[in-house]
């Protein structure tokens, strides 16, 4: 007998047809409190060395259905060895086509970032380094914990690196591009490292959204809010996730920004700035310049041929983090895109864009924040 569950830590799916193995539908859930959808993770019962479809009967009205195409869903029977399988997209229906080898098989939009893994990424991040202190910054409307954590020892003259990730708890490859970051920069013979703390202090948001992460909310959070279009005036009763880290940055200052995404149509990595800002100036322009270079030159997983069209967001820039960050400080504000899809240059299909390539390209930013953080000031 087929089961279908999604009760668990960033679980969401609604099951139409359990019918046969072949023939199951599915709708993939809205956020709680927003109609954005396109998240789904789910765990599959009883289908074990059955030839499975899977169709999800929603997915052109997903908030972005040009992300199917060319698109491989995840799956995982241990919840952490995660592989692509084959998928498909006729513009209306997006078919998942397996044969699970074992009882309990797990589906995914994107390999998962949990919780409890948060939770151990902050610990052992504060034992690993005297360097790293946690930051409790307040609490969600959920009632979980903001976590900051502050690498390096505040001194006069240093310069302040602030990095935040998974505003929008869906995008999961976020949280894996901090864990390898975290564990760069927290090691004491990288040389790399070494210096940079010597330079400067950093301060990272590992999971801006706690709560719509352990919803399974693709976008928002608690409150049906996008917090990616809260920086302008965010309040403690809509977006306090925002409220809060905002009002952190305001008191350290900051010299250099990066917020880390996913983007679920373009196969690439990439990088966008604030052009479009009326207050842009020729010193952020240089910096942009010199950090796209610098990671262009040393990670072949960077790239700045594809990426956002100029204006793309309009009358919403400026509440935007990346672009009021750079507004409000004059400084290097960087928002950072990986792909839910394999990269389009360097594929590898087996898994796709993944958690472990998330985590290396976090440890690839280092280099081009080296090579800037001298001009910052």
């Amino acid at each position: 007998m087929l089961k279908i569950s999604s009760q668990f830590d960033s679980g969401a799916i609604e099951v139409v047809s359990l019918a046969d193995a072949q023939n199951i539908h599915l709708k993939i859930r809205c956020d709680n409190a927003s109609p954005f959808s396109q998240w789904f993770h789910f765990r599959l019962l009883g289908a074990k060395d059955q030839d499975c479809v899977i169709h999800f009967d929603n997915a052109a009205s997903s908030a972005y259905p040009d992300g199917w195409s060319d698109y491989n869903a995840v799956a995982s029977y241990d919840t952490e060895n995660w592989f692509r399988v084959a998928s498909d997209y006729d513009g209306q229906t997006l078919r998942i086509h397996h044969r699970p080898e074992r009882e309990s098989v797990f589906y995914a939009y994107f390999e998962p970032y949990s919780w409890e893994r948060h939770m151990r990424l902050i610990g052992e991040a504060v034992e690993a380094s005297p360097l790293c202190e946690s930051v409790h910054l307040g609490s969600t409307l959920d009632g979980r914990d903001m976590d900051l954590l502050r690498v390096g020892v505040e001194m006069p003259g240093k310069k302040n690196i602030w990095i935040t990730a998974r505003q929008h708890p869906g995008e999961s490859m976020a949280e894996w591009f901090v864990e390898g970051l975290l564990e760069t920069l927290l090691d004491p013979e990288n040389s790399v490292a070494r210096v940079l703390l010597e330079k400067a202090v950093f301060y990272i948001v590992p999971n801006m959204n706690p709560d719509g992460s352990v919803r399974g909310n693709l976008r928002t959070n608690a409150a049906g809010a996008n917090l990616n279009r809260e920086w302008a005036t965010p309040t403690m009763e809509r977006s306090p996730e925002v409220f809060l880290v905002r009002q952190m940055m305001l008191e350290t200052g900051i010299d250099a920004f990066l917020d880390v995404h996913g983007d679920e149509a373009i196969p690439h990595n990439f990088v966008a700035g604030c052009e479009d800002n009326a207050s842009f100036s020729a010193h952020q322009a240089s910096l942009q310049a010199a950090f796209k270079a610098s990671w262009l030159a040393t990670c072949p997983d960077f790239q700045t041929e594809f990426g956002y069209e100029k204006g793309k967001f309009g009358p919403e820039t400026l509440t935007i983090a990346t672009n009021w960050v750079g507004d409000a400080f004059d400084c290097l504000a960087y928002t950072v895109e990986m792909p839910f899809k394999d990269t389009a240059k360097r594929p590898l299909p087996e898994v796709g864009w993944n958690g472990e390539r998330s985590r290396q390209f976090g440890a690839s930013v280092l280099l081009p924040l080296l090579a800037v953080v001298d001009q910052l000031r």
